[in-house]
This record gives C-alpha cells, structure tokens and sequence, in this order.
C-alpha cells in the first residue's frame, strides 16, 4: 500500500512522486508535496467569520437555506445546538427543532 495522497482535483489513488511534486497520472494534476502535508494538518473548521468549531458548540445559521428535496427551509437566526464536526464537503452533523437531523456547510453559520 502507497502512503501518497489522493490527488485534491480528482481524488485518484493512483498518483506518484516526481521530485519535489507529487502527479496524478488521471487528471495530470501536480502539486508540491510540502502543500500537501500541510493541508493534512489543516483539519480545523471554522465558520464564517473564521471562528474555529469543535463538537458540542452551538451555532446560529447565517442565511436561508433551502432543504433539498423539501419545501422547508431553515431561517436565519435559527440556532443549533451541539454539533458534531464530520469530514467532507458539509462538515458539520447536527439535529435541527422542527426539522430533524441534517448536515449543514460551516460557511453558512456563525458561532454562538
């Protein structure tokens, strides 16, 4: 097993090491490698406004959002209690009153 990165564009396994570089041979991206580690240890989310999360902080929800798949949608100001910090692109797990369990993106809350 290879311990190189996914590739940031196109999340292939299958890239290697030119140098300084790493290349995936899909997409033909390169990136350097000190990037690359770097952005591992970079896991920190933080809201809007640049204020680190964690799990069990209560945010408050920036701008309206549309449910997919429903007609509801969440209100500004709406307030989120004890969220949880998952990976991906909506990287914050939490229940909303009237609502129920959803994902939200960190770049529509603030923190409380």
């Amino acid at each position: 097993m290879s311990n190189l990165p996914q590739c940031p564009s196109c999340k292939s396994e299958y890239t290697y090491e030119d140098g300084s570089l790493y290349v995936c041979p899909e997409c033909g991206n390169e990136w350097p490698q000190i990037a690359a580690e770097s952005e591992a240890s970079d896991s920190v989310v933080r809201d809007a406004f640049g204020n680190v999360l964690n799990d069990g902080d209560s945010v408050t929800v920036i701008k309206d959002l549309k449910i997919k798949g429903s007609s509801s949608v969440v209100k500004v100001g709406t307030k989120v209690r004890n969220i949880r910090i998952v990976s991906g692109d909506h990287d914050i797990d939490c229940k909303i009153d009237g609502i129920g369990a959803m994902q939200l993106k960190s770049e529509f809350v603030k923190k409380a």
